[in-house]
């Protein structure tokens, strides 16, 4: 009886007999089906892109990893060279404190980083084309006090490329005159742009200026690890064991940025949750057409149920041409979002071209093309969520068709 629900099933589904309505409900519910899948892989892929373009930029501008030595590190030439492994591209040293950077009419409170311009130049370009940072640090020269800031932190304060600033740290210098903050006039050298939080609150100095500002003599605040691949870091476990037996913190970009990351997910994941509702309607819509098969094929039944078929395979019937509805459903649009996801990018910039609208202003966002990256785990999830809401929704019409009885179905016939 098995094959005989299934063939049932499947002719119920592909012929053309009755009133046709059946068939385009049936009809409707795979295009439901189709298009929720495809518009949650769709939308999954985009905020991975965003994910991995935000990654990407911040990459450039923090290091992969951090040793921090809270009393200063004197010789850190020498911890440089121990940690100088495979996989490991460069270790340079910083300097890193908090201060105010006052304009003629705006301030605000920033974490300032002291950079050795030559070791920037070394590492953050290594395996990063096209990086925008080190064109501004480069201009970063001893004794000159300049700065580099972030485009955000730039326009907060209203200023430009050759202003200048004052910097007040958090120390107060005793003179006989009385006690007062220290402060230091910087002029801005250049602005970056990143596309995170980074460009509003964090400002660039040369390492040896920031040092003496600080008082930190030959000191610097630690060493800024880079990889060469920073997503995997795999000498990452070695290093962690050496650093701390040598009593100092380590700590890496995912765990500095952990905040932003972890928003980034519950955005995902709320955004897929309010989409799974579109795989739930196209469920609905299996229910609804399935019910109306069964009230359209109620003489088919009760003449089966005649013929000694039993209430189970009738509804084996049913749940058949509701699985294998939801099951081509899932499947075009799986086909469809993983052809689609790759390409969104290119093809948002050509309807862009074609209505000579642009979705990105250059001036306000940090991306012109709509970024997009699809991960299979995220298809498989998806596909698995269409096909058990499928199967689910064609529980009940097969239990309300085997429930049918013969003699009622036949009375008026």
């Amino acid at each position: 009886m098995g094959r005989l629900s299934i063939f049932i099933g499947l002719r119920y589904i592909f012929s053309g007999r009755g009133d046709g309505f059946g068939s385009f409900v049936s009809l409707f519910s795979f295009l439901a089906m189709s298009l929720g899948v495809m518009a949650l892989i769709l939308v999954l892929s985009v905020m991975n892109g965003f994910d991995r373009e935000i990654k990407t930029r911040l990459l450039e501008v923090i290091p992969h990893a951090t040793i921090n030595a809270p009393p200063g590190l004197e010789d850190w030439q020498t911890l440089a060279k121990t940690l100088h492994k495979p996989g490991v591209s460069a270790a340079i040293p910083f300097i890193e404190g908090q201060a105010m950077l006052t304009s003629a009419s705006h301030f605000q409170g920033v974490s300032v980083q002291g950079v050795l311009p030559d070791a920037s130049d070394s590492s953050l370009t290594a395996d990063m084309p096209g990086n925008k940072l080190t064109p501004q640090i480069e201009k970063l020269q001893t004794g000159r006090y300049g700065v580099v800031l972030g485009s955000l932190l730039a326009r907060s304060l209203d200023v430009r490329v050759g202003d200048r600033l004052l910097l007040t740290l958090p120390e107060l210098s005793v003179t006989p005159l009385g006690v007062f903050p220290r402060v230091k006039q910087v002029t801005v050298l250049g602005v970056f742009q990143v596309g995170a939080q980074i460009d509003s609150g964090v400002a660039f100095m040369h390492i040896k200026d920031l040092g003496r500002l600080l008082r930190m003599g030959n000191k610097v605040s630690g060493l800024r690890l880079f990889f060469d691949d920073p997503f995997t870091m795999p000498a990452l476990p070695s290093l962690h064991d050496e650093i701390r037996a040598h009593g100092y913190q380590l700590e890496t970009w995912q765990q500095s940025m952990s905040q932003l990351f972890q928003a980034i997910r519950t955005e995902k994941t709320v955004v897929g949750l309010l989409l799974s509702v579109i795989i739930g309607v196209a469920a609905f819509n299996i229910v609804a057409s399935l019910v109306l098969m069964v009230n359209e094929k109620r003489k088919d039944i009760a003449v089966l149920r005649s013929l000694g078929m039993m209430p189970a395979t009738i509804a084996a019937i049913f749940r058949t041409q509701g699985g294998v509805t939801g099951l081509f459903g899932v499947i075009s649009g799986v086909v469809a979002g993983c052809l689609l996801a790759p390409n969104i990018g290119p093809l948002v910039a050509f309807f862009e071209g074609l209505l000579g609208a642009q979705m990105f202003d250059p001036e306000l966002y940090f991306i012109t093309v709509l970024p997009s990256h699809l991960q299979w785990l995220d298809v498989v999830v998806v596909a698995s969520l269409g096909i058990i809401l499928s199967v689910l929704a064609t529980l009940y019409p097969a239990w309300r068709a085997g429930k049918v009885p013969p003699a009622e179905a036949l009375r008026y016939e």
